[in-house]
């Protein structure tokens, strides 16, 4: 993990990141403007999962067969198609792991294989601030993109800035959901911070009110 000084900013030469967080913490906003920052692309493991299966790759038949069972992809299935997407061009000057590893047994198959992490940032957002942020989010129904009645608010009521979508309420962010969603990672991802701190990778940010003010603690910790 590199950075040149030029002028007053710093440009990274190679940043392989983990980002784990709590859903609703602010993950997938902090994801993209580290992307933007860094100039490297956020993975997310479930874009990668429907891509192959789109594109009927090997891979994606394999783990589409898993899918349709309604089962759980297997660890190294996952691996495999996370390890082939991050040995493209693009993801040569690093990138952002957003979805894997999700638990000890993936992290420890991800610890073994050929793939190289620097950090593994972790923010930090209370039980009681997610529930309240979930319930005003919207997402957009064809790209993805997350916004907020409060906190993240389109330029436009109910259409997606990026891609002009329709801009929906996810049927999981209701409170019972959220609550269930939030026992899962506390008892399943939440045991991945001991084991990256053990290894010395662990940087920890405590999120902050204001999408802004998380983004320059996140980039604080990670280039000290």
């Amino acid at each position: 993990m590199l950075w040149h000084d030029g002028r007053t900013e710093r440009q990274v030469l190679t940043l392989k990141l983990i980002l784990l967080a709590a859903p609703g913490a602010g993950k997938g906003t902090q994801a993209e403007n580290l992307s933007k920052h860094f100039g490297i692309p956020t993975i997310s493991t479930g874009a990668i999962l429907r891509k192959n299966i789109a594109e009927g790759t090997e891979l994606g038949s394999i783990a589409k067969k898993y899918i349709d069972d309604g089962k759980f992809v297997p660890d190294e299935v996952m691996i495999d198609i996370v390890r082939k997407r991050l040995h493209e061009d693009d993801c040569k000057g690093g990138f952002i792991l957003d979805g894997f590893p999700r638990n000890l047994a993936q992290a420890d198959v991800l610890d073994k294989s050929d793939i190289e992490i620097d950090k593994v940032l972790t923010i930090e957002v209370d039980d009681e601030t997610i529930i309240e942020r979930l319930s005003g989010r919207l997402e957009c129904e064809e790209c993805g993109t997350t916004y907020h009645t409060v906190y993240r608010k389109p330029k436009k009521e109910g259409v997606c800035d990026n891609c002009g979508g329709k801009l929906i309420v996810r049927a999981d962010d209701k409170p019972e959901i959220i609550k269930s969603r939030l026992a899962t990672y506390h008892s399943q991802t939440e045991p991945l911070k001991e084991f990256y701190r053990a290894k010395g990778m662990l940087v920890t940010v405590i999120g902050q009110n204001g999408i802004e003010k998380t983004t320059e603690k996140v980039l604080e910790a990670l280039e000290n």
